[in-house]
């Protein structure tokens, strides 16, 4: 039974030291963990397409400056080209965070969007954690491992146009909140990922066609409250894997989430993207 969530209050100078911390762990373990990290990249696509999926650049989120969002597609863009043709050789680790690098002003970043603790706020290289979603939720789709992925601690938006389950993203913070995806098939996949005028688009292409189909669900929706007068959302995530002919081959538990709601429940004002 997971640990009941309620909101944390940390010192600022707890916060740094914290993420100074974590940030020099991450370091040492891409230089000693032993992991293959994919690192080569090619312009030529790998010929057959395995999963794509593309998601709105410009929402209009509640309380939400639209210049933010602005902001964060120029941010997608600088990100995007770090990652775009990207192959992961059998036995290799994507890694998002290895790959993009620090965030900085001197790189072209600006402000963007951040959720942190719960609150929007802003840092430069905001907004990339719908680019972690997209990526998540392609992988779900396809034969590649998840071996890390951080679920969002906070619901902040209401339900309004959500098209995937709640819980089918990945938080993202450079560089300690990584998503790492392992290749354990036995042919390379390659990540294209651009941002054309309206849309952020990524597609998983292999060498050969897949051989199953994946189908993403969730269960065990639920709302409770906490002692503390707050709300915790809860759910699990399923896939069904199908093989050619549609034939349901394994039912399997993905993951589940929990997170605290900063919005009233049953309200339907505003939109769920959170993009931070």
């Amino acid at each position: 039974m997971s640990k009941p969530l309620k909101p944390i209050h940390r010192s600022r100078a707890r916060i740094y030291l914290g993420i100074k911390a974590y940030r020099l762990k991450r370091y040492c373990a891409w230089l000693f963990d032993g992991k293959r990290y994919a690192s080569h990249k090619q312009s030529d696509r790998l010929p057959q397409l395995a999963f794509t999926h593309r998601t709105p650049l410009l929402r209009q989120l509640k309380d939400v400056d639209m210049w933010l969002q602005h902001n964060k597609v120029i941010n997608l863009n600088m990100a995007a080209k770090q990652l775009n043709g990207v192959i992961i050789q059998p036995g290799e680790t994507f890694s998002y965070w290895r790959l993009i690098g620090s965030t900085t002003r001197r790189k072209g970043y600006v402000d963007g969007m951040v959720l942190f603790h719960g609150k929007v706020k802003t840092g430069v290289g905001g907004g990339l954690c719908q680019l972690s979603n997209l990526i998540y939720w392609m992988t779900l789709h396809t034969p590649l491992t998840v071996t890390e992925r951080y679920r969002h601690s906070y619901d902040v938006f209401p339900d309004a146009g959500r098209s995937q389950p709640f819980g089918s993203g990945a938080t993202c913070y450079y560089n300690y909140l990584d998503l790492q995806i392992r290749n354990e098939t036995l042919e390379p996949y390659q990540l294209t990922i651009h941002v054309s005028d309206t849309h952020l688009v990524g597609e998983w292409r292999a060498s050969s066609p897949n051989l199953h189909s994946y189908e993403i669900y969730e269960k065990s929706h639920r709302i409770t409250r906490e002692y503390w007068g707050g709300y915790v959302r809860h759910n699990e995530i399923h896939r069904r894997v199908k093989n050619r002919e549609g034939q349901l081959i394994r039912d399997e538990w993905v993951t589940d989430n929990h997170a605290i709601m900063m919005y009233e429940p049953l309200l339907t004002a505003g939109d769920n993207n959170s993009n931070g």
